[in-house]
């Protein structure tokens, strides 16, 4: 494991994924990250520090708070989950682990969309989707805004979308 892309290696774990996306609409210190994930300070801290090692995270502001300095991160905008880290097994299972743990906490009876599909369709019909996939990402990391902020409702959303290969012709 240790010729695997530190990148990688840092959005590997679920709590630092979901940091990274509370991180994304605005800057956020490691106190403010610990009470929104319920967990201490001192763990909040040492995944941001991870998080900032690997630059997926940057220094935002810092701000003399209570006689201390507090610093505030945000995400280093661009797309650290895109094609190059997407392949990997260790990226999916940390992505299923984020969807098991949103899952558990959808609300109840409110619309959503949910597929699971392996599908055989024409190559520019999957570059055309994919495309409007990842414009309709871009757009709702766009529309993100802080934790609680009113007027906004939590949402949970995964998406992997890639090309399979054919087994079956391999076997034949």
């Amino acid at each position: 494991m240790t010729d695997t892309d530190p990148v990688l290696r840092a959005l590997a774990h679920p709590l630092r994924l979901r940091m990274l996306s509370l991180l994304w609409p605005g800057p956020m210190s490691a106190a403010e990250l610990s009470r929104e994930l319920d967990v201490s300070h001192a763990l909040a801290s040492q995944h941001l520090r991870r998080l900032d090692a690997v630059g997926l995270v940057e220094l935002a502001e810092e701000r003399t708070r209570r006689g201390g300095r507090e610093r505030r991160y945000r995400a280093v905008r661009g797309t650290p989950l895109s094609d190059q880290h997407g392949g990997t097994p260790m990226l999916a299972e940390t992505m299923a682990h984020a969807l098991r743990e949103r899952a558990g906490r959808r609300l109840e009876g409110a619309e959503g969309v949910t597929v699971d599909a392996e599908l055989w369709v024409d190559p520019q019909i999957w570059q055309d989707v994919r495309s409007r996939l990842a414009e309709l990402a871009v757009e709702l990391h766009e529309a993100a805004r802080p934790a609680h902020t009113p007027g906004t409702v939590p949402l949970g959303v995964s998406l992997m979308a890639f090309p399979l290969r054919d087994t079956t012709a391999s076997e034949g």
